[in-house]
């Protein structure tokens, strides 16, 4: 019989229905792959052990309606608040990793601690949390393509300001010798960015994943600590080596690196709260009516 418990999804989640085939649309949560199956076929497996109470009792109306019961999984009526908040979280973490590349091209002196940072360093673990929210809410597929989108993004950006640098400037214009030098240095901070982003991105979304798969979906924390943890030091690590190799001497870059991951964890234990936060917020104003 089906799970009664009102605990989240850990392994299958609903995504809707296509009633004129009789199927219904099942994701498996660990890896964002998407299976239809037909209801009688549902019914019989251990997928349905797996769904919630909500998700259960709507199966069980489509089976019997013989697929005249309308429900919140309706494929063809589908709400678009869901695919809006996606829309919106790329654009999200699209602006804050942007924003980061082009900040870090400026090196912060903190005379108080004496430490060298770069402004992006405070905003840019938020883009950990966002890939989190992804995770928790759409899946890995659909996270990692946020994460693809942003790249290719940061890409095409960097193709684009490259060939600005070589535009003919105004004779006379100030600016022109600096503005070169700046989109050379924001080039390559992009290119060590891109790198970093991409590489510790996707251990992050497989970790929180695999935690996931192997916690059944419990302790939220964990998931969001230990794969920030790992996601951080290597995109440190590759960044600032990519980024500073051969301007600065590798002491000052792996001081910079320590001092990096140390506010980057901060922001690691800081993200459990929103994380708990926005499923919430996301399981009532917008997973409530429509499957992401």
């Amino acid at each position: 019989m089906a799970n009664n418990q009102q605990v989240e999804n850990s392994m299958y989640k609903l995504l809707g229905f296509e009633n004129s085939k009789s199927l219904a649309v099942i994701m498996v949560i660990s890896t964002g792959k998407v299976l239809k199956l037909k209801l009688n076929d549902l019914l019989r497996s251990e997928i349905i052990d797996n769904l919630n109470k909500k998700e259960v009792r709507d199966v069980y109306r489509k089976y019997y309606s013989g697929g005249a019961a309308l429900t919140a999984y309706e494929i063809a009526d589908r709400h678009e608040r869901s695919w809006m908040t996606y829309v919106a979280l790329n654009l999200i973490l699209f602006a804050l990793y942007i924003f980061t590349n082009v900040a870090a091209t400026k090196l912060v002196y903190l005379e108080r601690f004496d430490v060298v940072v770069t402004p992006g360093v405070f905003l840019y673990p938020l883009t950990f949390l966002i890939v989190d929210i992804l995770n928790e809410s759409y899946g890995l597929k659909l996270a990692r393509k946020a994460i693809l989108f942003a790249f290719a993004s940061n890409a095409f950006i960097i193709v684009l300001l490259s060939v600005t640098s070589y535009l003919p400037g105004l004779p006379g214009w100030k600016l022109d010798i600096p503005y070169g030098e700046v989109i050379t240095h924001v080039s390559s901070v992009l290119v060590a960015s891109s790198v970093s982003f991409l590489f510790s991105e996707y251990v992050n979304s497989y970790l929180l994943c695999k935690i996931k798969e192997l916690t059944n979906s419990r302790f939220l924390f964990l998931r969001v600590f230990f794969s920030t943890f790992f996601a951080v030091i290597i995109d440190s690590f590759i960044f600032c080596f990519i980024a500073f190799y051969g301007t600065m001497s590798n002491s000052d870059i792996l001081n910079i690196i320590y001092i990096q991951i140390a506010i980057k964890m901060c922001f690691a234990v800081f993200n459990i709260l929103p994380a708990y936060g926005v499923r919430s917020l996301f399981k009532r104003y917008v997973g409530g009516t429509q499957a992401a």
